[in-house]
């Protein structure tokens, strides 16, 4: 099964910053299910507050390093990867109240659709305080 890890949440002010972090892991129980991570095309994160649904954040296309951000984060988030690291990471600065979430990391084949993509770890909490 393959397992992933998120890491870098907690508790901040808001104004303050963050950042999460994502490993792929673990040994397959099928090969089809690890080729589908290892070959897809895209990583992106999102989110999910209590009693709301997944909510999209950030995602980058492996080929040419493209981002696109949820209109709510824009100029505050920054999507990155460390390819030889196998490492995903979101920077968030100027953190808001209302950015307080779970969030996951996922990989998808479909840059552009965000319902492409699967999440396979716990997710990592987000809690900013006023």
């Amino acid at each position: 099964q393959v397992q992933g890890v998120e890491s870098g949440g907690g508790l901040v002010q808001a104004g303050g910053s963050l950042r999460l972090s994502c490993a792929a892991s673990g040994l397959s129980s099928g090969a089809a299910d690890m080729a589908w991570f290892r070959q897809a095309p895209a990583m992106a994160w999102f989110r999910q507050a209590p009693g709301k649904q997944r909510d999209f954040v950030a995602a980058l296309r492996k080929s040419d390093e493209n981002t696109r951000y949820a209109d709510s984060v824009k100029g505050r988030f920054t999507i990155s990867r460390d390819n030889a690291k196998n490492m995903l990471y979101l920077q968030m600065n100027n953190l808001k109240p209302e950015d307080t979430a779970l969030y996951y990391c996922a990989a998808g084949h479909v840059y552009e659709l965000n319902n492409s993509f699967r999440s396979w770890g716990q997710g990592t909490q987000v809690t900013v305080s006023s």
